[in-house]
């Protein structure tokens, strides 16, 4: 029996005490998620959004031992958002500068108020990241080329690498967004005033075949798993989920 239990805290212990110590709200538990498996193992932590005009945001993420990340929100006694991606509960708490969820959503450690980024909650779900960008470069041997979207206040164009899931939601995202500018890039900090690629620089889209192709079968992706969101109810999205399952 002793031996049973040593191998179930094993098994359950997705960090080491070390790398959570002192996160507020912590817990372990075991079950299904949207988008991991039934008898995946998790953590939980209070987690929480600021807004300059709303406040804090507070809910409880959950951190899969498959790398996926939930959140139920408890911003209010009767909010019934629950299960939401890091980036829809930044959206959700009404945070000015969203798109950069690792920054701007944070937990309590030591009861300070840390970003996600400077955490170790995110070991999980950067090794999946990591996977997902092997597979996309692999996936029938095609990979995503670099994008543009431009902005709606200054006009420039600013690049999007596409080399893993995460960086395909901020594109798809930043794409769909009418009101889309510099400011919004989820990971580079650029405003309006910082110069614009040269157009000799924009060919450059990152092919395999050639440095300079306007879009191919090997860099043009039409649809997969990882530029295609089940969360999304975009009618691309939608329409790649609904086949998926066909």
């Amino acid at each position: 029996m002793e031996d049973t239990a040593n191998a179930n805290t094993m098994k359950m212990r997705l960090f080491s005490e070390e790398e959570v110590r002192d996160i507020s709200g912590l817990k372990r538990g075991c079950g299904g998620s949207r988008g991991g498996s039934d008898g995946d193992d998790y953590v939980e932590v209070t987690c929480g959004c600021t807004s300059h005009r709303y406040g804090d945001a507070v809910g409880r993420l959950r951190v899969f031992s498959s790398g996926f990340l939930e959140i139920t929100c408890e911003c209010t006694p009767g909010c019934q958002e629950d299960k939401l991606t890091p980036a829809a509960f930044e959206k959700h708490s009404g945070r000015e500068t969203s798109r950069k969820w690792k920054n701007n959503i944070w937990v309590i450690v030591d009861g300070e108020k840390v970003p996600l980024y400077k955490t170790a909650l995110l070991k999980y779900y950067n090794q999946a990241s990591k996977n997902a960008n092997g597979s996309s470069r692999s996936h029938n041997g095609k990979f995503h080329r670099d994008e543009f979207v431009r902005c709606t206040e200054c006009n420039k164009e600013r690049r999007f690498r596409l080399r893993n899931k995460e960086e395909c939601r901020s594109y798809h995202d930043a794409l769909a967004d009418l009101n889309w500018k510099c400011s919004d890039m989820p990971y580079d900090e650029v405003t309006c005033e910082d110069d614009e690629e040269r157009a000799s620089r924009r060919v450059y889209r990152g092919c395999s075949r050639s440095p300079t192709c306007k879009g191919c079968t090997s860099c043009v992706c039409f649809g997969c798993e990882i530029c295609r969101f089940s969360d999304c109810s975009c009618q691309t999205c939608s329409d790649f989920t609904r086949n998926a399952k066909a």
